[in-house]
């Protein structure tokens, strides 16, 4: 542990930021899982739903620093291209 107030301090914060942040991280995969099982599934309606509620959470990831915003245009992308090929069956 360290020696300085200071230094204390910062260890406590980025304690809490680390649980914070793994918690979001957490949020996001989970938000991500939901429209590719409802994809695997076969469920068109519940694959739509799902990447509606995912997008708020991806782009809320980026603005919060979770991930680059690279990423998030990434997984998006993804994501309705996979619902758009099971909208097409």
């Amino acid at each position: 542990m360290a020696n300085i107030k200071s230094a204390e301090k910062r260890a406590k914060q980025a304690v809490k930021r680390r649980a914070h942040n793994m918690a979001a991280r957490s949020r996001l995969r989970t938000s991500i899982k939901k429209v590719l099982n409802a994809v695997d599934a076969g469920k068109k309606d519940d694959a739509v739903a799902a990447l509606k509620s995912a997008q708020p959470v991806i782009d809320t990831m980026v603005s919060k620093g979770i991930i680059h915003r690279n990423k998030a245009a990434r997984h998006k992308r993804e994501l309705n291209a996979k619902v758009k090929a099971l909208a097409a069956q």
